[in-house]
């Protein structure tokens, strides 16, 4: 006999539609010849028609079974048919490849810790080959959580996942930052290694309750980052908010393939809160997303020689940071190529809107940007090009300096008079390798900037310190390592072989007395029509 069910109905059918052997299976034997046996088929009428005697025969053995059945028998039942007409949804979520944390005990009452209950979905999730884990209806109080392949995160509209404020619910397996001095940022809320095929999407939150952090007592000042890739490939996070996290809100390593789309960032509930790190990450695109963070909004890095950072497009976001809004080296171990921002905007930056930093010995080069439009931002452009061990676990001599080439900036409108204060004659597009090792290739297209002026003559006679070894015993470079007002109220170009000025217009608001443009040890410029820069040896 062929055994099967054929059920044409919602997934409160199919519950219907087992229920018949249910009550042949609790009916007392003796009292009640089953007409029907489990393993027997199973009709249900519906849209697409129906087998009328098999029908019958599961109608007729439904009756018998029913008769049969004490009256708590039967409460029973009748809960279970409620449950199968009205809360259909556990039934139908799990057997379409969607997992409810609320299925595996999750509560989500914002104050229960439902870690298990969520790593449950996860997994079980994973055993069934891949599905989505569903997270709706409450705010759920997790510790670290490790995702695996072949899996959508799905957070609902008003429904939220809450790092615990518990440091001691935080696995301590989760790797470790790849920047020296920052232990204290190793742990995680969010992890998977090695995983391919996973997805973060949804109306809803990851909330990671930064302010918490450090705990009070904890030695080691921990405060865990919301989310680590290391390793994996074809990932995508869409549309969900991610606030509040301790530290850096997410750190890619050595991942490819990778889309965020849609997604919002408030990250300043503690210091560091960095937005997206992608460190040795290839095939990135970034687009149409906001960010406000308390440190950098993307970083670019690079924290082995073999991995570079390559083919990244970052498009359609709005930036607003305490720190820079796209940084991209400081970790720069490895190689930075084929690296495309535009359509951007940039605003209330206390750093730069673009910081460039090559200090670890690897190359960088092909890097546009395009069509971005700042205000109130200090230093549009920070370009340095220097030496400074930022790898965790760097000692010794310092790596060689290769090469910065080909930087092409077009098409930027920046509105920074507003700035006050010390700050003010801080502002300008700055740019600065070492003496015999040149950024190369740098070229600046269709720029219109203004800034708030009032530099004095003294300023004008202002002489920088050059970013040597010695002088990054400090700190990282940084414009702080400068010591000194910059000499120039618009561009300061310093050790730069192949420099384009194109359609480049600067001014001031206040009187200034420095020149717009100052070149140090600046060869085979090109200004066709840009104000005529000050030279010095």
């Amino acid at each position: 006999m062929n055994h099967s069910a054929v059920v044409h109905r919602p997934a409160s059918s199919q519950f219907l539609a087992v229920l018949p052997l249910w009550l042949s299976a609790m009916a007392p034997r003796a009292a009640a010849p089953a007409v029907l046996k489990a393993g027997d088929d199973v009709a249900i009428c519906g849209d697409s028609g129906c087998d009328p005697m098999k029908a019958f025969v599961s109608a007729c053995a439904f009756v018998s079974a029913l008769e049969a059945l004490r009256p708590s028998v039967l409460r029973r039942i009748a809960l279970l048919w409620a449950v199968a007409l009205f809360a259909p949804s556990t039934v139908s979520a799990q057997s379409a490849g969607v997992f409810d944390v609320r299925t595996f005990g999750a509560v989500g009452d914002g104050t229960t810790l439902d870690t298990q209950a969520l790593q449950a979905a996860i997994d079980h999730c994973n055993a069934a080959g891949g599905g989505t884990v569903l997270v709706a209806g409450g705010r759920y109080v997790t510790g670290t959580l490790y995702l695996k392949s072949n899996l959508c995160l799905r957070i609902e509209a008003g429904a939220a996942i809450l790092g615990s404020t518990r440091i001691a619910d935080y696995a301590t397996d989760t790797d470790r930052t790849m920047y020296r001095g920052e232990p204290h940022m190793d742990r995680c809320l969010i992890f998977a290694r090695d995983a391919v095929n996973i997805a973060i999407e949804g109306h809803g939150t990851i909330d990671g309750q930064g302010k918490s952090f450090p705990e009070t007592g904890d030695p080691r000042k921990n405060r865990p980052k919301l989310i680590r890739f290391i390793n994996c490939s074809r990932l995508r996070v869409r549309d969900v908010t991610l606030q509040a996290p301790a530290s850096w809100t997410t750190e890619w390593r050595y991942c490819t393939d990778i889309a965020v789309d849609g997604i919002t960032i408030f990250s300043r509930a503690n210091i560091n809160g960095d937005g997206l790190d992608f460190d040795g990450c290839t095939r990135v695109r970034v687009s149409n997303s906001t960010f406000d963070t308390s440190d950098d909004s993307i970083c670019l890095q690079t924290s082995l020689p073999e991995k570079p950072c390559r083919d990244v497009v970052i498009a359609n976001c709005n930036f607003s940071s305490r720190w820079a809004g796209i940084r991209i080296g400081l970790l720069s171990r490895g190689d930075f190529e084929n690296i495309a921002v535009t359509n951007c905007t940039f605003r209330d930056h206390n750093d730069s809107g673009l910081k460039i930093q090559m200090n670890e010995g690897a190359e960088m080069k092909n890097l546009t940007f395009s069509h971005l439009v700042m205000k109130n931002v200090p230093r549009p452009v920070f370009v340095t090009f220097c030496q400074k061990h930022a790898w965790v676990d760097a000692a010794g001599e310092l790596p060689p300096m290769k090469r910065v080439s080909n930087l092409q900036f077009d098409h930027i409108v920046v509105d920074s008079a507003d700035i006050t204060g010390p700050a003010a004659k801080t502002c300008g597009f700055q740019i600065t390798g070492l003496p015999g090792h040149p950024l190369e290739g740098i070229s600046f297209t269709d720029i219109r900037a203004t800034f708030p002026g009032g530099g004095t003559t003294q300023d004008a006679a202002s002489v920088l310190a050059e970013l040597t070894p010695e002088v990054l015993q400090k700190g990282w470079p940084e414009y702080s390592r400068f010591g000194g007002t910059v000499p120039s109220y618009g561009l300061y170009a310093r050790h730069v072989t192949g420099l384009t000025l194109r359609n480049v217009e600067i001014s001031t608001r206040a009187p200034d007395a420095r020149p717009a443009i100052m070149f140090i040890d600046v060869t085979a410029p090109k200004i066709p029509d840009a104000a005529e820069p000050v030279k010095l040896p």
